[in-house]
């Protein structure tokens, strides 16, 4: 049961060939002998997972059961969930136990999913390889000195380690499709509004979303079809019909155009990771697809502007951690300003300050227009450029990442080589188009590389069927590493 899918194991669930507690057992077993190599988990509760596991198996034995009743998984620990610590990676709320669950955790429950734990990431999310963390670096499973990517590195390691096999993350610039080419994973985010932000502890509001990690594309569709849907009380939740995500899993290529950006395949790009890449286009031309050549002109300004407009919205979004209502607080302060200062330089951690900084330097008078406005006209036109390769093509293919993943500490000095990693994936985030990370292969080291399908708006399900069908005729999503 260790390798079985989603799919899987619903269907031996369904066929009374294994229960949930023993399948909860199962995995929580693993967490316990190889978490603590990993680090991918922040809080394990057995007794509330295996309870909740029972009960999960009263509702079948009463006939009571869905398609994942019973099957379990991970939250990111950015949704709030009730009764669980909620941390986001940091000090600051290390003491917050969740009054309320978000809307993603309330779809989980409703479908019967059982909570195994709470998987580690960046602090806030902020971070692309999960060094950022209060509670330590998250090792990559396939290498032990190297990061898992971020910032949903934790959900990636714990599913490629067959921890769980399935979990939760955020992608605000590329934080579920980076982890997932990193650890060798499936992962999917949405178009901006498909999936409930209520609950989601807010990091850039206009770019996070939320998405699942998993083994393979129709595991992914399954999750999505939980994770999706209109919720009222997040302003920016697309009301619009639900949707089927696997319904088009069984389509073939033929005569699908793919569009391949000549951005993406220019200087800096690692030949090991180009070569993966062009193996996984040649495998789906070999399936009847069509390659068209694009342009993205706009790829190389997405780091500057992304990184003015995310860090604008993070130094509004976490003004509200200051101590007075709950969370952290400095034990010893003069007066309430005293308080609010000590409070939050004990709190957050190094890159969470750097971009507190940064967004309040945009948003200051006399710099808005020199430098958030500019950065926000600049994500218009790369939406602009998104626009016009759709008419062109039906998916774009790319690289995940430049390289597959670095070494822990390697780049955790410099700043700027750290973002630059997201080069592949912030301009999907800034045009709130679908993207995912699907295993293509490995580079000599050893170490996974991913390949990216990005989508037009609402396009999920084709792009599903473009990974189920690569993972059709590959194994590399099967692959799992020697621990």
């Amino acid at each position: 049961m260790t390798n079985a899918t989603l799919k899987q194991l619903s269907q031996q669930l369904a066929a009374g060939e294994v229960s949930s507690v023993e399948l909860a057992t199962h995995y929580l077993d693993r967490i316990e002998a190889l978490n603590p190599q990993l680090n991918a988990f922040i809080t394990v509760d057995r007794a509330r997972t295996l309870a909740d596991a029972a009960a999960a198996d009263a509702a079948r034995a009463a006939g009571q059961a869905g398609l994942l009743t019973g099957v379990p998984m991970v939250h990111k620990d950015i949704f709030c969930q009730q009764g669980w610590k909620t941390s986001c990676g940091s000090k600051m709320l290390d003491n917050f136990i969740s009054p309320y669950s978000a809307h993603v955790v309330e779809q989980c429950h409703a479908a019967g999913l059982v909570t195994l734990g709470r998987a580690n990431m960046d602090e806030f999310a902020m971070g692309s390889s999960n060094e950022n963390s209060y509670y330590g670096a998250v090792k990559n499973p396939w290498d032990l000195n190297a990061i898992p990517g971020g910032s949903s590195g934790g959900s990636a390691a714990a599913v490629a380690a067959r921890l769980t096999p399935v979990a939760t993350a955020t992608d605000t610039g590329g934080s579920i499709r980076q982890p997932a080419s990193h650890c060798g994973v499936t992962g999917i985010k949405p178009t901006y509004g498909v999936v409930s932000r209520y609950g989601m502890v807010a990091y850039a509001s206009s770019l996070d979303q939320g998405g699942p990690i998993a083994q393979a594309a129709e595991d992914c569709a399954l999750m999505l079809n939980v994770m999706a849907g209109f919720d009222e009380r997040d302003s920016t939740s697309l009301e619009r019909a639900r949707e089927d995500y696997t319904r088009e899993l069984n389509q073939p290529l033929s005569g699908l155009r793919v569009g391949l950006p000549r951005e993406y395949f220019a200087a800096g790009l690692d030949a090991d990771v180009a070569k993966v890449i062009e193996d996984a286009v040649a495998e789906l031309k070999k399936q009847g697809a069509q390659v068209v050549e694009i342009s993205l002109p706009n790829t190389e300004l997405s780091i500057p502007a992304y990184y003015v407009i995310a860090p604008a919205e993070a130094s509004t979004n976490l003004s509200r951690y200051d101590g007075v209502r709950y969370g952290h607080r400095a034990a010893e302060y003069k007066d309430l300003v005293d308080m609010y200062e000590k409070t939050r330089a004990e709190g957050f951690g190094a890159e969470v300050k750097r971009r507190i900084l940064v967004g309040s330097y945009v948003l200051s008078h006399g710099y808005y227009d020199a430098y958030y406005l500019k950065a926000q006209k600049i994500r218009r036109l790369i939406a602009n450029d998104f626009k016009a390769a759709f008419e062109q093509c039906d998916v774009i293919l790319g690289p995940v990442a430049p390289t597959a993943a670095f070494n822990i500490g390697e780049k955790s000095g410099d700043p700027v080589q750290m973002y630059l990693s997201d080069i592949y994936t912030l301009s999907v985030n800034l045009a709130g188009l679908p993207g995912m990370s699907v295993p293509a292969g490995f580079d000599r080291r050893g170490r996974p590389v991913g390949l990216q399908i990005i989508g037009n708006y609402f396009g999920e399900a084709k792009m599903l069927n473009v990974a189920h069908q690569f993972q059709l005729a590959t194994d590399w999503h099967t692959r799992a590493p020697a621990l």
